[in-house]
């Protein structure tokens, strides 16, 4: 993992937090003209350091990786304190590893919660492509000490 210089954390910092947070990640992708930005639920693979999503196979961002599979990711909460990780990545498209991602994505984001999502996502797993992003440069930012030195009395 070719980590930033100018990074918060270090490379084993970077994983634990892609291990332990589940937030959708923002992709974005370049349909030529202008970047395209779409939320994916995410699962991390320490042995490849590569980002596992799905897609179905006929989606907007689909169609542009397999013009393009160039993107930018970012993996950040829109609460305090704000941190996250982003990067850059080339994303390589599998139809039949849906069927080992798609479940382990839908135990990662619903768990026992939402039966009736799965299902249904289950039910178009044919039609999913597993994406596996890999990281060719990578970051993290965290203003947690920063906002703490400044809250107001």
């Amino acid at each position: 993992m070719d980590v930033g210089k100018k990074s918060s954390w270090n490379e084993a910092q970077i994983a634990d937090y892609l291990k332990e947070t589940v937030i959708p990640m923002r992709i974005a992708i370049t349909d030529g003209d202008f970047p395209t930005i779409c939320s994916l639920w995410f699962d991390y693979d320490p042995e490849q350091g590569a980002l596992i999503c799905a897609t179905h196979a006929r989606s907007q961002i689909a169609k542009l990786i397999a013009k393009n599979p160039r993107c930018a990711f970012e993996i950040a909460s829109n609460t305090p304190p704000y941190c996250g990780v982003r990067g850059k990545a080339v994303i390589e498209v599998d139809a039949g590893a849906a069927a080992q991602s798609l479940p382990k994505l839908i135990a990662r984001y619903l768990g026992d919660s939402n039966a009736g999502l799965g299902n249904w996502l289950m039910s178009r797993v044919d039609e999913e492509l597993e994406l596996r992003l890999t990281p060719v440069w990578i970051s993290a930012w965290d203003y947690g000490q920063r906002m703490e030195s400044v809250k107001p009395a």
